[in-house]
């Protein structure tokens, strides 16, 4: 699997703008390498975007996002996406206010116990997986368009 992603991969897999990633490099939210003047995303930061992007879709404020992602990288000594590949499912939960991480359904368990409000729930894993598919879907149709060609000279 693809290991770099240009920011128009990234804006096509996430459905971010260049404004938005551009904006959350300046804050340091979501920094990727430099290569002159493009920038270039490891899949760690791939998938930090596509998490950050759910959240924000879910009406998540910025500011906790960037709680919540240290928080994830301080708690588990790893970025966001080996925390999410390293187990089978991982959900944050949120009630609007407070995000909480579902490690396994008894962890659920103790954590809504003393919940009020209804929370959402975001599987961090089916994101992964989405775009993981994404990515296959869109080599699978560059291959295809590449034969193309090539049976059309063939036929001549």
């Amino acid at each position: 699997m693809q290991q770099h992603f240009t920011s128009n991969e990234v804006m096509l897999l996430t459905e971010i703008t260049a404004r938005q990633l551009q904006w959350w490099d300046e804050r340091g939210i979501v920094v990727p390498e430099r290569k002159g003047h493009s920038r270039s995303y490891a899949w760690d930061d791939l998938i930090t975007v596509a998490v950050i992007c759910q959240l924000r879709r879910r009406g998540f404020p910025l500011q906790r996002v960037r709680k919540v992602i240290r928080f994830l990288q301080q708690e588990f000594g790893t970025s966001l996406a080996a925390t999410v590949g390293a187990a089978s499912e991982y959900h944050l939960l949120t009630d609007g206010t407070n995000l909480y991480l579902r490690t396994s359904a008894r962890q659920v368990v103790d954590l809504l116990k003393n919940a009020q409000q209804p929370m959402f729930d975001i599987c961090l894993s089916d994101e992964v997986r989405r775009v993981k598919a994404e990515i296959q879907a869109r080599k699978k149709n560059a291959a295809s368009e590449q034969i193309r060609p090539l049976r059309r000279a063939k036929k001549a």
